[in-house]
């Protein structure tokens, strides 16, 4: 094995997934390495969140493979909780159980998937709690917060674990546009702190100054991979220019 592949948390091999005669990835080939932060960039319908889907297995690929580290998470006989406690997703709606205090919405995989005592697991959740600016509401319930608090504890839910790849599915796209600086720079804070992200975004402006990479999806296909540089600014393919003339960025 080389040493770059030795680096990749994850690689996705000629994935097809359709639904019915719809086929939404035709073929889609790309890696993550390790302390990457990468980019999903493409117009509604392009298959963003659908190959999110697939890695975090919520949906079964039709064909190809899917790889965390040295796991095939494709392979039917694959302990999908198992792969899934690997990895940190956030979705666009933040999911946080409302009868539940912040404290306990963070912990609580922790406590009932993972086995771990009620102090071990709290004492994590307070030192992301800090990490986040949100641990002084830590026993406040959800609908007391706004929506980028509630969008920064399901982060700190996500890093619980400490995964190896944390996903971000369009995660402010919900959110009220004056709240989506505060969890931007979050993941700003996440990516410098070296953490392996893959991203569904919309945030053009973010992607180019906080992604290593943008990947541009057109149609189920890749229609773009490499440095902001390269896939915004670079390009010769028409349709990539005219994406993104349109954000105006």
């Amino acid at each position: 094995m080389t040493d770059a592949s030795q680096s990749e948390i994850l690689r996705v091999h000629n994935v097809v997934k359709h639904f019915g005669s719809n086929l939404v990835l035709d073929h889609i080939s790309l890696s993550v390495r390790r302390h990457e932060t990468v980019a999903l960039l493409g117009a509604s319908g392009s298959g963003k969140s659908t190959l999110m889907k697939c890695v975090n297995l919520l949906e079964q690929v039709n064909d190809g493979q899917i790889w965390l580290g040295d796991t095939d998470i494709t392979d039917p006989r694959v302990n999908q909780d198992a792969v899934r406690a690997r990895i940190g997703v956030v979705f666009q709606h933040y999911n946080l159980f409302a009868h539940m205090t912040v404290l306990d919405n963070v912990t609580l995989a922790a406590r009932k998937v993972h086995k771990w005592p009620r102090e071990r697991a709290e004492d994590k959740a307070h030192g992301l709690l800090k990490r986040i600016g949100m641990d002084d509401k830590a026993r406040e319930y959800p609908d007391r917060l706004s929506g980028g608090q509630q969008q920064r504890v399901a982060i700190a839910r996500a890093l619980m674990m400490e995964p190896e790849l944390l996903l971000l599915d369009e995660i402010t796209s919900a959110l009220d546009p004056l709240l989506v600086g505060e969890v931007l720079d979050m993941v700003a804070e996440l990516k410098e702190q070296g953490a392996t992200i893959l991203m569904a975004t919309h945030e053009i402006g973010f992607a180019r100054r906080a992604a290593d990479r943008i990947i541009l999806l057109r149609r189920g296909h890749i229609a773009e991979d490499g440095s902001p540089v390269e896939v915004m600014d670079r390009s010769a393919d028409p349709e990539t220019q005219a994406f993104f003339r349109s954000y105006h960025t």
